[in-house]
């Protein structure tokens, strides 16, 4: 155990940098510093882990004099100045960036590992903005830390036409559930013929609002639901639901009520609209070469690059392991005492890619025969009643294979799962 560290902060403007120069001669300083919106901290701790100072200051207000600071000790005989950091969401970008300019390394220390070293620090489970920086710096020096540099403009643009995608994708969602309830208390016949997320929906109840007047107007309703639906929307269909709008048991709307439903239905088709615009970006930047080209007979074009833009590349990572855990399928367990918890995953990083990933694994127990089987004798195995954690299941599976494909293995759904114990029916 470390002893107690003094955690007394003094503010950038306000100490003697020039002591703190004198003390760092000839020595590897490594500056931890513990990330915020607006108050920052730091420590400088030198090769036998003491702390020489710990200083705060405002960001963005005062971090270009805390970078000078940074300078002053560098050019003053410190033989190598590091700065580590917590990847604290984005409020530590702005401040890597400047320091990255300034010509320092920075490193980066994960949350987790800090939080759990908070005891083993100074043996005090309590926690603050200083022992925090200083836990970061002290990880640095167990070599818990690894290099945190700015990623390429590729990368980032991958990741912003990814967030374009989420943004869209859940405002979707969103407003078709809005609609969902909508139509059941309105008019809740129309989702026994149509999707919610059917086009022709949407700008059904973007042009009339509601099932008066479609029955009103039934010869626009019926040339509308032709003209967007095609010819994969029967007539059959259209008649359906134009019966169903005259003798519907839903409640009857007042003016606001179908104006809400017509703009609601307005902003999800335009949702839809623009997170299709979204996937089409995020699949031309993903490219079709290395990584994504491999996958694509796999998970299909959209996912492949989906991963891709969400988790990095594949071949970036040590082990199908750590792929799992960047896209927060990895399992994790709360138990104490008598109490046993269940298993869950993690849930770090995209969602998005998590949904994709889901989709991909619900369409693989579809059409292949192994995966079928074993999600078939899971499900039965847990009485019945555990579908989605067997699709989970299968959706980690199948990332651990994803490592192996980006490769450039084919994809063998036998080496995933033991065969032997399975019943899978011959091929024709």
């Amino acid at each position: 155990m470390v002893k107690r560290k003094p955690y007394r902060i003094t503010r950038v403007n306000k100490f003697d940098w020039e002591s703190v120069v004198e003390d760092v001669e000839d020595q590897s300083v490594v500056i931890g510093v513990d990330v915020a919106k607006e108050k920052m901290v730091a420590v400088v701790m030198d090769e036998g882990e003491a702390i020489l100072k710990t200083v705060g200051w405002s960001h963005p207000t005062q971090t270009l004099e805390f970078i000078a600071f940074l300078e002053a000790l560098r050019g003053g005989g410190a033989a190598s100045v590091l700065v580590a950091m917590e990847p604290s969401g984005v409020y530590g970008d702005a401040l890597r960036w400047q320091l990255l300019l300034a010509g320092f390394e920075v490193s980066r220390v994960s949350p987790k590992k800090s939080s759990d070293s908070a005891e083993i620090y100074d043996g005090v489970r309590s926690s603050h903005d200083a022992k925090s920086a200083a836990i970061v710096a002290w990880l640095h020096f167990h070599g818990k830390s690894e290099p945190w540099p700015v990623k390429s403009d590729h990368e980032r643009a991958l990741k912003a036409a990814l967030w374009v995608l989420e943004v869209h994708a859940k405002q979707f969602r969103q407003n078709r559930n809005r609609l969902e309830a909508m139509t059941a208390r309105y008019w809740p016949e129309l989702t026994l013929q149509l999707d919610l997320d059917s086009a022709t929906l949407l700008e059904l109840l973007m042009e009339f609002g509601g099932p008066a007047e479609v029955a009103a107007r039934s010869t626009d309703a019926r040339a509308l639901m032709r003209r967007v639906g095609g010819s994969m929307l029967k007539a059959e269909k259209i008649a359906a639901v134009l019966r169903s709008a005259s003798a519907t048991t839903g409640m009857p709307q007042i003016d606001e009520e179908i104006r809400l439903v017509k703009a609601i239905a307005t902003e999800a088709r335009r949702n839809q609209h623009e997170e299709r615009s979204a996937r089409r970006q995020v699949e031309k930047l993903a490219g079709s070469e290395g990584s994504t080209r491999h996958m694509q007979p796999v998970i299909g074009k959209t996912t492949a690059a989906v991963v891709v833009a969400a988790a990095g590349d594949p071949l970036n990572y040590e082990s199908p392991q750590a792929l799992v855990k960047s896209l927060g399928l990895n399992l994790r367990e709360k138990s104490s005492g008598k109490k046993q918890s269940a298993l869950h995953i993690t849930k770090r990083g995209s969602g998005t890619a998590r949904m994709f990933l889901y989709m991909a694994a619900l369409r693989l127990i579809k059409d292949d025969p192994v995966v079928k089987a074993w999600y078939a004798k899971k499900v039965a195995r847990d009485g019945g009643k555990a579908k989605i954690k067997a699709v989970v299941a299968v959706t980690r599976k199948l990332v651990l294979a994803l490592w192996h494909v980006a490769r450039g293995d084919d994809f063998d759904a036998a080496k995933l799962f033991d065969t032997r114990r399975l019943s899978i029916p011959s091929a024709p």
